[in-house]
């Protein structure tokens, strides 16, 4: 392989990903600024001038950059195509709402929101044609990443089934066992762009890694536990030695308070704002079927420190007749009409907002799980209990950047990445990603029929 020709594809690749993410957000706030001198500068009890245009055109343009990255909607060559066009269009909203709320405070009332609508049609349409006409050229231009794929333990096929997902981005033109021989392994990783390991032992893959190291190659490895937490360590250095520090209490008291007072905060805040909106819901589901408008749960948090969570009920009133506790599962009988709808949206959980309240959640952290599936998790993953170090959370990382059927071992990844890299940005970059994942329809899935956990093959009766 030859790496010079490689690393020079690859700094190409960075300079059209980044001209083409200046070109949509630029194209963007033109689009905006049009609207704000020919419609909103004449709402002002004092009219701005060039300079005030530009300043207003610049502030747009950054809060667009800012949205547009965290959503990922500038990621040209690595999200499919609907994928950027639904974080490119989240971001676009989210920016023109500011935009008409930063307008309606200069103007000291409330104009026309007309003007930013038809913009935002307009943006939505720029969006589509950029999107095809740039992951068109750069697919045409740059073909996928040639992946070697070693692996070891089980399982292989879901590995592959996920690069699967991303075949414009990568190709794995062969795969071999990390028990093969490591000469072999070496000269067939030298006729290859990049490396994969998947479960790979640890002697091995350091092996591996330090060959692929040497040569400039890039690396994608599956973490293990131990990896992540390491991550999140702390470097110290002991005379001329360098150090890693894991901590026994991953959060810092300062940091466990400013995280409750965001929490305390921040709930009350959003159930005065949220109020109609819980109590339209619990009038129709009541209404629906004449049963209970809450139901709880027992469930864990940090600790392993069981309570009671709340939601609204989505299920019907007998779901667990049986008293077996069981995910919901693809196209689940039990969930009625109403709760389809609730579910969707994320309305069901609103009622969790109290839970923050009362200190046995935050809005940030592991999905509090039932002692029940707990249990059955632990038989397979004793580690599982790792992720009860802190609160459970409306939200979190494995929440945002998995889906509801992830398997368990990948969402304990998540988890503790989460863990042991905490920060109060951390959370907030979380709560604000969490937005574009209640619009997204696939995160809601269940886990396949007749499971009682997201276990892989699980078939418990």
């Amino acid at each position: 392989m030859d790496r010079i020709k490689y690393e020079k594809t690859q700094i190409k690749k960075r300079i059209f990903s980044f001209i083409m993410a200046l070109f949509i957000v630029v194209i963007e706030t033109g689009i905006m600024a049009y609207v704000w001198v020919v419609f909103y500068n004449t709402e002002l009890p004092k009219a701005y001038y060039f300079w005030g245009h530009v300043f207003i055109s610049v502030v747009y343009m950054l809060i667009l950059f800012l949205t547009s990255v965290m959503y990922g909607g500038l990621k040209i060559g690595s999200y499919r195509m609907m994928e950027l066009l639904f974080s490119q269009t989240i971001s676009t909203i989210i920016t023109n709402v500011l935009f008409y709320a930063i307008v309606c405070m200069l103007a000291y009332h409330f104009p026309t929101p007309v003007p930013v609508i038809l913009a935002t049609l307009i943006q939505g349409v720029c969006i589509g044609a950029w999107i095809f006409i740039s992951t068109q050229f750069y697919r045409t231009v740059f073909p996928p990443l040639d992946i070697l794929l070693i692996y070891g333990g089980k399982h292989k096929e879901i590995f592959e089934e996920k690069v699967r997902t991303r075949r414009h981005q990568f190709s794995i033109n062969n795969s071999m066992d990390e028990k093969s021989d490591l000469q072999d392994i070496f000269k067939e990783i030298d006729r290859h762009e990049s490396v994969m390991m998947w479960d790979v032992s640890v002697e091995r893959r350091n092996e591996i890694f330090k060959y692929c190291y040497e040569r400039s190659m890039e690396i994608y490895v599956m973490p293990k536990i131990m990896d992540i937490i390491l991550i999140g360590s702390q470097t110290i250095h002991f005379f001329d030695t360098p150090l890693l520090l894991t901590k026994s209490a991953p959060l810092e008291v300062e940091q466990l308070f400013v995280k409750r007072l965001f929490d305390i905060l921040f709930s009350l805040i959003l159930i005065i704002i949220l109020s109609p909106v819980m109590l339209i819901t619990a009038l129709i589901i009541k209404l629906y079927d004449k049963g209970p408008v809450l139901y709880k749960q027992i469930r864990c948090t940090k600790g392993n420190e069981e309570f009671y969570i709340y939601k609204f009920r989505s299920m019907i009133t007998d779901a667990e007749k049986d008293g077996k506790a069981r995910l919901a599962t693809k196209n689940d009988s039990r969930i009625t009409p109403v709760g389809r709808v609730i579910r969707k949206v994320r309305i069901d959980e609103l009622p969790q907002l109290f839970n923050v309240l009362n200190g046995s959640m935050s809005f940030v952290g592991p999905r509090p799980e039932r002692p029940e599936i707990i249990e059955e998790y632990k038989k397979a993953m004793p580690e599982f209990t790792y992720r009860t170090k802190v609160k459970a959370g409306i939200t979190g990382y494995a929440q945002v950047y998995g889906k509801y059927n992830t398997l368990p071992y990948d969402k304990l990844k998540l988890d503790l990445y989460y863990i042991e890299n905490f920060s109060i940005w951390l959370d907030i970059r979380l709560m604000i990603l969490t937005v574009k994942i209640m619009l997204s329809p696939d995160s809601a899935e269940g886990i396949n029929e007749g499971s009682v956990t997201a276990m892989l093959g699980d078939d418990k009766k």
